[in-house]
């Protein structure tokens, strides 16, 4: 089973979520391994856009599994509120 790192090497926006979205696409599983609520992902799926912060970008794919791991720090209130959000718009 093949697997693929998307590993910036800078501080800040390189690309990072453009490229874990496009392959989240045909993806099996997808880890956010690090990071907060300030780093912030746009996942477009067809026509609708969706800004994360703390959910992979894979939540937003139909039989994908997402992990959150423990190198996150989770804001328990932005989690609550992006669960909300993507639920509400029929993705889990």
């Amino acid at each position: 089973m093949p697997s693929i790192a998307v590993i910036g090497a800078q501080w800040g926006d390189e690309g990072k979520g453009k490229i874990t979205d496009y392959e989240a696409e045909r993806a099996d599983m997808v880890v956010r391994y690090q990071g907060g609520s300030n780093a912030g992902h746009t996942i477009k799926v067809g026509d609708e856009v969706f800004a994360l912060h703390i959910l992979p970008s894979g939540i937003v794919r139909k039989g994908v599994v997402n992990v959150i791991g423990n190198g996150v720090i989770v804001d328990l209130i932005s989690l609550d509120r992006e669960i909300a959000e993507v639920e509400a718009r029929g993705r889990s």
